[in-house]
């Protein structure tokens, strides 16, 4: 457990320094990282966002100082950790893989350059007028996460039983949550599916929304792209595990953990992007000259050992458009 923590640290870098530590670098421009989940949960995530800083020209320690800001799902906390960046007077504002965080950002300076990383239609979101002129302080990179839950539905509706009952576990006070549950309602739709929701914002309401889930064996569940939700998804996905459950969700690491399936943008693409467009920032170039950026990479996993436990058949169609399977 020491080595584990030793490693966050190392790679959390400025997150785990004393203030005193920090205040020892002058002259340093300062990055100011908000994040509404966890370090823990998003190690490899930051890895690509640094990659990305650094193929720039920037890093953390040499040339520029990063302060951190994790909420570890408490949305409610982020206001005032952007309010205290500002006051540090950082010289831009990173909001990498977390959509809840570049909101408060945007509502909390319209003089500070922000950079996100967001999953979902920033335009119909709001978070900026235009992809091609962002205007303003802000820009970044979007996944689209939120706009392709009909597709999720679509691939794993192909295992189960026609008679199947579909479920979808939602952050209520996610800004994701109404776009994703759109997206996928429109989807069920054209299969003539219906889908239940289930809402969970805290660690208890995610053990309360399993328990409403039917024993039934066609019971399906998705879940939906989250800040909150994916720093719980080792919790999410051994809660899956022990209900027996097929499950799909939007990034990897839930198929990693041992969830069923997968499938969404290339996060640690999307973040090495933020990570250049946060480095752009910082040599002079302003955010509304910057377009947002739309992903292009995609990537479906699937664990057949999952399947296997669950004494699912993937069909071969479906296992040749599999970017990775896991054995």
């Amino acid at each position: 457990m020491t080595q584990r923590r030793q490693f966050i640290t190392l790679l959390g870098g400025a997150a785990a320094w004393p203030l005193a530590v920090r205040a020892q670098q002058p002259g340093l421009p300062v990055i100011g990282f908000l994040h509404a989940g966890s370090l823990e949960q998003n190690v490899q995530r930051l890895a690509a966002w640094r990659k990305g800083l650094s193929d720039a020209g920037f890093t953390e320690g040499q040339n520029v100082t990063i302060d951190f800001r994790w909420a570890n799902g408490h949305i409610d906390n982020l206001r005032d950790m952007a309010a205290d960046l500002i006051r540090h007077q950082v010289a831009v504002i990173a909001t990498p893989g977390s959509t809840d965080a570049a909101f408060v950002a945007k509502s909390a300076t319209t003089t500070i350059p922000i950079v996100f990383a967001a999953g979902g239609d920033v335009v119909a979101l709001g978070l900026v007028p235009s992809l091609s002129r962002p205007g303003g302080n802000i820009t970044g990179v979007t996944s689209l996460n939120t706009d392709i839950a009909a597709k999720r539905l679509g691939l794993i509706r192909q295992l189960v039983p026609q008679d199947g009952r579909f479920f979808v576990l939602v952050n209520p006070t996610s800004v994701l949550a109404q776009p994703f549950i759109k997206d996928l309602k429109a989807g069920a739709a054209k299969l003539r599916l219906q889908v239940e929701i289930l809402q969970a914002s805290t660690d208890a309401e995610i053990e309360a929304a399993f328990a409403r889930l039917p024993k039934d064996p066609g019971t399906v569940l998705l879940v939906s792209t989250d800040a909150f939700l994916f720093s719980r998804h080792q919790q999410i996905v051994a809660l899956v595990s022990r209900h027996g459950l097929p499950a799909m969700f939007d990034n990897r690491e839930y198929a990693m953990a041992g969830g069923l399936m997968s499938y969404g943008a290339d996060f640690y693409d999307v973040l090495q992007l933020a990570g250049g467009y946060t480095g752009r920032i910082l040599k002079g170039q302003k955010p509304a000259d910057l377009p947002v950026m739309q992903s292009t990479k995609f990537e479906f996993v699937i664990n057949l050992k999952t399947a296997n436990a669950l004494g699912l058949t993937i069909p071969p169609g479906i296992l040749a458009i599999a970017d990775e399977v896991i054995e």
